[in-house]
């Protein structure tokens, strides 16, 4: 089924989808209005389900590449990070849960570097998925902050990013521990 929905598309060209969604979606949050935060919603929403496919289809399909593996973080970080800036500038994200979770990123990538180098691959750190859905979500949320149907959706967008830095951060500390217990 997947693969047939799928079959001209590679995984790699839905990471590369991501990453080249972001200026449109950054325009569209520039407009700052319901309409073009809706627009950018959407545009967004897209952009997270492509994460999602691109790692399915790797793994069925047995199309795990080196540039994949590169590049899907990447993707990751520009869209969310992307993402709270702009919104940090239309004054909807605070400016705290984003440099947090800015940081936490560079600094993450930053030790992965320092231990390749060494010959050392720092895995994944458990609920590093999970980080990536809770940023994901709470950027979702305060794109829509005009609150539709009178549901606070800006006040639950804050709360969510508050959720979502404890948990980036909380998975960086994993990294730096994993690292440090290897003797570094």
């Amino acid at each position: 089924m997947v693969n047939a929905m799928f079959k001209w598309v590679t995984p790699n060209q839905l990471t590369l989808t991501r990453i080249l969604s972001v200026p449109v979606l950054l325009a569209l949050l520039y407009v700052n209005n319901p309409v073009g935060n809706f627009a950018a919603f959407l545009v967004f929403f897209f952009a997270c389900l492509t994460d999602y496919w691109d790692g399915v289809l790797a793994r069925q399909r047995g199309e795990v590449t080196q540039m994949g593996k590169l590049l899907d973080p990447i993707a990751d970080k520009v869209l969310v990070i992307s993402s709270l800036i702009m919104l940090v500038w239309i004054g909807v994200a605070g400016v705290l849960p984003t440099i947090l979770i800015t940081a936490r990123e560079f600094a993450v990538a930053g030790l992965r570097s320092v231990a390749a180098t060494e010959g050392i691959v720092i895995a994944a750190a458990p609920g590093a998925k999970w980080k990536t859905v809770l940023q994901m979500l709470a950027v979702g949320l305060l794109m829509v902050h005009h609150s539709p149907f009178s549901v606070p959706v800006h006040v639950l967008g804050q709360a969510m990013l508050w959720i979502a830095t404890a948990w980036t951060l909380w998975t960086g500390y994993a990294y730096f521990a994993d690292y440090f217990k290897r003797g570094h």
